[in-house]
């Protein structure tokens, strides 16, 4: 199923939400775990994404259960004007989110006490009263914010709008991910160059913000280099700019003469062009890939 070009503007608000990065060190390069949306989901389905959601009315409140304090996870985002509920409300969504489309549960547990866990929420237990049943304490600890991504009115490929904050996390020792056959249909542990490629021969979709990210991840060679990476600086916050140049969408990032900032945040393109039914840079794989 192709991604589909949005013509419409949206005013929504865009939803706070949150996505896990997973990475693990495969045997010749850094591995990252992409999901397959169902097909006929209405947030780009069909294409390769990283786990994530939008913050649910209870992350809030489960906030009491991470294991480092408020004003640390706070002043890791970076953003002074968040409250730091909301900031804390961040951090459990992408916990649950993970947990819920990849099984894979931030906490101090076991391997089969994780398997257990998501038997029970697939049996349709809510997470935050799973949790709070086991006594969870959630390992906040194990994310380390990278970016954030703010929808623009007139969206790339999503009907919707998100502000979603990136977490790296690396896979928890003994727990194996999986796809709930239900929001993901796949579940693929790849190599981010690999999945560019993947992606530059029309054998995945990629939505933009996962083909930037990919672009990121393809710098790193194993997990401490990109967790280096992400502590050395603030998460920066991607608001893409989109254009119609000469008939032709293009997504300007900052950097690029048509965004506002000129400071590029970013390695790779600090553009990328709709062409063959996709969002791709002018200069073409190699730039991706840091060739």
């Amino acid at each position: 199923m192709a991604l589909e070009l949005m013509t419409k503007r949206n005013f929504e608000t865009p939803a706070p939400s949150a996505t896990v990065v997973l990475l693990r060190d495969g045997p010749d390069d850094l591995e990252v775990l992409l999901l397959r949306r169902h097909s006929q989901s209405f947030v780009l389905g069909g294409a390769y994404v990283f786990p994530g959601g939008k913050v649910d009315p209870e992350d809030a409140a489960s906030a009491s259960r991470l294991d480092r304090e408020l004003s640390v996870l706070h002043a890791q985002l970076g953003e002074p004007e968040l409250p730091a509920a909301e900031a804390g409300a961040l951090y459990v969504a992408a916990i649950r989110e993970l947990f819920e489309e990849a099984g894979l549960l931030l906490a101090d547990v076991s391997p089969e006490q994780a398997v257990g866990a998501w038997t029970a929420l697939r049996a349709g237990e809510r997470f935050d009263a799973l949790i709070a049943a086991l006594d969870l304490r959630l390992a906040a600890g194990a994310l380390q914010p990278w970016s954030r991504w703010i929808t623009p009115t007139l969206s790339s490929v999503g009907r919707r709008r998100f502000d979603t904050r990136f977490f790296l996390a690396a896979v928890p020792p003994g727990q194996v991910a999986r796809h709930d056959e239900h929001e993901a249909t796949e579940s693929l542990w790849i190599a981010p160059r690999a999945a560019l490629r993947e992606y530059w021969a029309n054998r995945i979709d990629l939505a933009p913000p996962q083909i930037m990210s990919l672009t990121h991840l393809a710098r790193h060679r194993d997990v401490a280099s990109a967790f280096a990476a992400a502590r050395s600086r603030k998460p920066p916050c991607i608001r893409p700019e989109p254009h119609e140049i000469e008939g032709t969408r293009v997504l300007c990032y900052p950097g690029d003469p048509g965004h506002p900032q000129s400071e590029q945040l970013l390695p790779g393109p600090t553009r990328l062009c709709w062409r063959n039914e996709r969002f791709e840079p002018e200069a073409g794989l190699g730039i991706l890939l840091g060739e």
